[in-house]
């Protein structure tokens, strides 16, 4: 008669089971379910117009890729008021081509954007255990890639805005927006000092005038800073939401300082007796080198900011 299997063989293959379960969905098929998340935030200044913000991050865009251009070309027809763009568009040294595919139907919507370190540096092959230890550090043997090519894109062909430690103001739907933001602060090209000068020199602001601050990586003495110098809501991107989230737990890391429970999505951010709506983008797009996502759809957000009651 032969003999009963262990239990313990009976629980090894189950979770080997449902491992590759995993392995399979987050590889082959949720990294591909592209959303678009709405939300919406009552902060603006008493009397302003509602205004509708397209919030992309995180496309980390490779040639290849041609189901998520489409889908970011597609975000044209939310007809947004504004663009604001989180940075780390590029996942490869001939993303470009992507992406102009992917946001040219959103020229002569205004924009913004910011710079993530893969907008300038390819990425490299990471283990994934050393996020538990921390945010990733630079590699040493990254590639330059053509960050003035993308921004000559932006600026020149979608006439959009660079926010990289500076300020603007725009004129949207008939209205002036003054925006303010860091380069990555990820990798410390953040300068923070320079925004009070950049903010000033956009001269006297009427009271109903929106203001938004943008940053890629939503680290706290970014967001304490914006909301110091307040902001009536801050957009970032960055943690990819996690990426890799456990059902009924949430983000596992978020590669940065930030909350863990705030690393995704729409929350509020406080700091010396002020506050503001914080959206932080899960972004679109992964690593070349890590092609997954699970429980963490790829998204774009549809932001609505309503005026205070």
């Amino acid at each position: 008669m032969p003999r009963p299997a262990h239990p313990a063989l009976g629980v090894f293959g189950a979770v080997t089971a449902a491992g590759a379960a995993a392995a399979v969905w987050g590889i082959g098929i949720e990294r591909y379910l592209f959303t678009v998340r709405h939300a919406h935030a009552e902060c603006l200044p008493a009397g302003a117009r509602p205004l509708r913000i397209l919030h992309v991050s995180d496309a980390h865009m490779a040639p290849w890729q041609n189901r998520k251009q489409r889908w970011l070309a597609s975000l044209a027809e939310l007809e947004p008021d504004l663009v604001v763009n989180t940075g780390d568009n590029l996942g490869h040294s001939e993303g470009l081509a992507g992406v102009r595919r992917a946001f040219a139907p959103l020229a002569g919507v205004p924009g913004v954007f910011v710079h993530g370190s893969n907008d300038v540096y390819a990425p490299a092959p990471r283990n994934p255990l050393r996020y538990f230890l921390g945010p990733s550090a630079s590699s040493p043997k990254t590639v330059r890639l053509d960050t003035d090519a993308l921004d000559r894109f932006f600026t020149d062909d979608l006439g959009w805005h660079g926010l990289n430690n500076t300020a603007t103001s725009l004129e949207v739907d008939g209205r002036r927006i003054d925006l303010f933001g860091v380069d990555d602060a990820h990798r410390d090209w953040d300068d923070l000092d320079a925004l009070p000068d950049a903010i000033s020199e956009l001269g006297e602001r009427p009271a109903e005038t929106p203001v938004l601050g943008v940053t890629h990586a939503p680290y706290q003495r970014v967001l304490n800073a914006f909301v110091d110098l307040r902001a009536d809501a801050v957009l970032a991107g960055h943690t990819h939401g996690g990426q890799v989230r456990l059902p009924g737990y949430g983000t596992i890391v978020a590669n940065c300082d930030i909350p863990r429970k705030q690393a995704r999505g729409l929350s509020t951010w406080t700091h010396g007796g002020h506050s503001a709506p914080l959206n932080v983008s899960a972004g679109c797009g992964h690593s070349i080198y890590a092609p997954v996502r699970f429980a963490c759809f790829p998204e774009a957000t549809l932001l609505t900011l309503l005026p205070t009651a």
